[in-house]
């Protein structure tokens, strides 16, 4: 698990845990939850019940999917469910939302991380990318399948030490639950490009170029310079 996967999964849990504190019990769903060199189960609150799936048995694992568009979970039976560096392995990840959205109460919470570059990396295969509009889209997607969804922020993270650039969106399943949700993380994070709030028409921070982009144009203003002083 690279840094920032780790790190926007703890911003979520930072600004989004406090509004299931009435609670007496909430349910996490982690899609993808093997542990390789992390786990998102550590940013998670201890009281907080967890569950992770996977397709593979392994440490971090407590079910494994049969079918991996078929979550074995009851209607409404979630509060929370997750899923990180898992819809670019996935060859219909629009069916996978539905599942989820299926899964979750109507309050309920979807967490996506999922990248919006790098490198080609098979597991078993290798899909997709995701751009800022991609979370507007699945909303859509859901309204069209008779899902009152709604994204209530999204934005690409800079990359911390590698070379991934995270899309980061989180959903309400039916947004006449927005009011109970009123802190975003994009209130408080800073190193991102291109966010979206609900509610707003603008973007945060708009950088129509990608983080890669901009560093080989600084690269490139380098080598043109050494080239003219030589």
């Amino acid at each position: 698990m690279h840094p920032t996967a780790m790190s926007n999964c703890q911003s979520f849990f930072e600004t989004y845990a406090n509004s299931f504190s009435s609670q007496p019990k909430v349910k996490i769903i982690e899609i993808g939850s093997q542990d390789v060199n992390g786990s998102l189960r550590s940013t998670a609150p201890s009281n907080f019940e967890y569950i992770g799936v996977d397709f593979v048995e392994g440490k971090g694992v407590d079910v494994i999917l049969d079918d991996p568009y078929t979550l074995p979970f009851e209607n409404e039976s979630a509060d929370i469910v997750l899923s990180s560096s898992c819809f670019e392995h996935s060859e219909m990840f629009w069916l996978v939302f539905l599942e989820i959205m299926r899964v979750l109460k109507p309050k309920g919470l979807f967490y996506l991380n999922v990248p919006s570059n790098g490198a080609f990396h098979r597991y078993p295969v290798d899909c997709w990318r995701f751009y800022p509009d991609s979370g507007t889209a699945l909303t859509t997607w859901a309204k069209r399948n008779s899902i009152n969804a709604s994204l209530l922020e999204s934005y690409t993270s800079a990359q911390v030490g590698d070379i991934w650039n995270d899309f980061v969106a989180v959903f309400v399943k039916d947004e006449k639950y927005i009011a109970d949700f009123p802190k975003r993380i994009l209130h408080t994070k800073s190193d991102i490009n291109n966010g979206i709030l609900y509610g707003s028409d603008g973007i945060v921070k708009l950088s129509e170029m990608s983080e890669d982009q901009k560093k080989l144009m600084i690269i490139s203003q380098i080598i043109s310079n050494q080239i003219k002083i030589a």
